[in-house]
């Protein structure tokens, strides 16, 4: 099922703006994205294949079904909370059965978790983007042999230095697991290479060691230490600083390295963003979703505020929130069953002819 499909068969029951736009945070530049609600026709529903939601290749235009539409308000999801308390100016399709769905049915002090969890997320990211400007990978891999040393004595040796000072060739070495130390290796050498040695590492992107099968008589003529975890928390890094790369918008990367600040400020604007939501929804019992502050987190966006004093703006909004939680005026959680009293009516009502 597609967006058009929605659109020829006629299922969308409600679609507004999102994001920056409905937020009063959008400049000439940003996006538009959509979000809506869909139902399926009566026997895809009842039929095998449920269909929980239907998006564009980009994720910025998306319908939720009705059923996972009320599923996420009952479990507080920000973005589907957000939906429904859409201004009026950001409303593009509304069809008279979602004012069944009230803001107020689904409100709850769940929002402590779900808003501050989403934003301590967001905190995430930008503390991963800080990192991966600091600190970019070159984009050269490295191989298991830079995680192997060669034990002399109380010290320990690149294998790679310790290869290029004997004259000596990795494909020509041997290796023997030594029984009760994990990552320590027996080491022979074949200059001849009639041995049928197998290499410390069979290829570059080889993840363990090659072992081999050494005679009795032979003499190791040095002991290796190899960090498999180490290569391996490597290669994580090495795929999610590249794949980063790959994906990043180039034009937000570059906002971020012209203000210097080594964060993305934009996730760390939603986080303040959020955490004032959380704080406004504990203090009040609503969700405004237009922001009255968009100065403030535009110059966040803009990158005119210091790492560090976001982070304490941060916590002192969390404290705020914890303050609140205890006499707000919210439930504990949304009531389920006049949740599922409300769907079972919405569907009955579509499903009539």
């Amino acid at each position: 099922m597609t967006i058009d499909d929605l659109k020829n068969d006629n299922l969308i029951l409600f679609e507004v703006i999102a994001g920056s736009r409905s937020f009063g945070l959008d400049t000439p530049r940003s996006d538009t994205d959509i979000k809506g609600v869909f139902y399926l026709p009566k026997d895809r529903f009842f039929g095998l294949e449920y269909i929980p939601q239907v998006s564009n290749e980009t994720n910025d235009i998306v319908y939720y079904e009705i059923g996972r539409f009320v599923d996420l308000l009952l479990k507080n999801n920000p973005n589907i909370l957000e939906m429904l308390a859409s201004p009026a100016d950001c409303v593009l399709i509304k069809n008279p059965l979602i004012n069944n769905l009230k803001l107020s049915d689904f409100l709850s002090k769940l929002c402590r978790d779900t808003f501050a969890g989403y934003a301590m997320t967001q905190i995430r990211k930008a503390q991963g983007l800080n990192k991966k400007i600091v600190n970019p990978l070159p984009k050269e891999k490295k191989s298991l042999l830079d995680f192997s040393y060669i034990i002399d004595g109380y010290k320990t040796v690149p294998v790679t230095s310790w290869l290029i000072q004997l004259n000596y060739l990795q494909e020509n070495c041997g290796l023997i697991n030594i029984p009760n130390s994990k990552g320590i290796y027996a080491l022979f050498y074949d200059a001849i290479g009639n041995e049928g040695y197998r290499g410390i590492i069979s290829k570059t992107d080889s993840n363990e060691v090659s072992i081999s099968s050494v005679p009795m008589e032979k003499h190791p003529i040095a002991y290796l230490s190899v960090n498999a975890d180490a290569y391996s928390r490597y290669c994580k890094e090495y795929r999610g600083y590249w794949d980063w790369v790959q994906k990043r918008n180039d034009e937000r990367y570059t906002t971020n390295l012209k203000h210097g600040k080594n964060y993305d400020s934009k996730n760390m604007m939603h986080t303040i963003r959020l955490l004032q939501s959380a704080e406004n929804i504990l203090h009040t019992g609503n969700l405004e979703v237009k922001v009255r502050n968009r100065q403030e987190l535009l110059d966040i966006k803009s990158g005119n505020r210091d790492y560090d004093d976001l982070m304490k703006m941060a916590d002192g909004l969390l404290n705020k929130i914890e303050s609140l939680y205890n006499d707000a005026p919210l439930p504990e959680f949304p009531d389920k069953q006049k949740a599922e009293r409300i769907l079972i009516e919405i569907r009955s009502k579509l499903y009539e002819s």
